[in-house]
């Protein structure tokens, strides 16, 4: 009993303590996951001046998913292996087994160790993408990063370590299999939409038009997109289209079907819906789709880019979709 009490407290508390911290880490990355699979919007704050959250910017990136599944998965199951290595040695009976519980400590710290130091620097570089790639922070993330930099310490702080070499080896051993784990992963899982900006290619209409709204948009928004048409409706642009035209299909699929709610759509056909042809006409409209900007007209599908351009926005730029040739 005298050398349990002679014990620092931080030693005594450590793996409750690890527990705990990875308990917070694995509710924030449960609920994640939850708002991903379900597309639930995540509470966030707003930016003011694009209206868009940062959380949704880095949901939307190229970077929240490995291989089709959501990041925050794999930050559940990571949250989950340190609860259970932290707390294993308790479920054995150290009355009746207490060598084996012994061992249990002893092999446990080393795999807490692996597995603190890779969840800390995956998720330095994350940040570190989040802050220079997405350029948008997001309170989860950081606040996950905070939880995997608690675990780190309180691993390396939460016990007395013998051999304070091999602890630095594993360390760097560790750290430098995950920073090269984390390029491969995304350089292979990624390579193409990161190199291409994170764009898809948009399906086109491949059926006839059906009057009064012609194709339904089958694409979804992103954080930029829906900046983007804000800002626009906001300067006063326009865009002249009919319902028949697939080109006009082509730039709403490039918005998706919530930004394009927000875009002032001026229909110039009579049989489509809230037709206007006589302000088709007096805008002198040879050809669909045509924008109006700041008094310019500009004929055609135009990429989110061009748009932002001419327009001044000056928001998120990491849209989702080209038009595929």
């Amino acid at each position: 009993m005298n050398r349990h009490r002679s014990l620092p407290w931080l030693h005594r508390y450590s793996r409750f303590l690890i527990g705990a911290i990875a308990v917070i880490g694995l509710i924030i990355s449960a609920y994640l996951t939850f708002a991903e699979i379900t597309g639930t919007q995540v509470a966030c704050p707003v930016d003011a001046t694009t209206g868009v959250s940062g959380c949704e910017s880095v949901a939307r990136s190229p970077y929240a998913k490995i291989f089709g599944v959501p990041l925050a998965l794999f930050g559940m199951l990571g949250y989950l292996a340190m609860i259970i290595l932290a707390l294993a040695p308790y479920f054995v009976n150290a009355d009746t087994s207490k060598r084996l519980r012994n061992q249990m400590e002893e092999r446990t710290w080393f795999f807490l160790l692996i597995g603190a130091t890779a969840m800390v620097v995956f998720s330095a570089y994350l940040m570190t993408i989040s802050l220079t790639v997405i350029k948008a922070t997001c309170i989860y993330c950081i606040s996950s990063a905070i939880c995997s930099l608690l675990l780190f310490l309180m691993t390396i702080l939460g016990r007395t370590w013998e051999e304070i070499g091999q602890v630095f080896l594993t360390c760097t051993l560790t750290g430098f299999v995950t920073l090269v784990a984390a390029l491969g992963i995304y350089g292979t899982a990624n390579n193409t939409a990161i190199a291409d900006g994170g764009q898809q290619p948009i399906p086109h209409a491949t059926t006839s038009p059906q009057p009064p709204t012609g194709w339904a948009i089958t694409t979804t928004s992103g954080p930029a997109e829906i900046a983007l048409a804000k800002h626009l409706t906001k300067i006063g642009a326009k865009e002249y289209g009919a319902f028949w035209c697939p080109h006009c299909y082509d730039q709403k699929q490039l918005f998706g079907k919530e930004a394009f709610k927000e875009i002032n759509y001026v229909e110039c056909d009579p049989q489509g819906t809230n037709p206007r042809p006589q302000m088709c006409q007096k805008a002198n409209i040879k050809g669909f789709p045509t924008w109006e900007i700041k008094g310019k007209q500009y004929s055609g599908t135009q990429t989110l880019k061009e748009l932002a351009e001419v327009s001044g926005y000056t928001g998120p730029k990491n849209f989702k979709y080209k038009v595929s040739q």
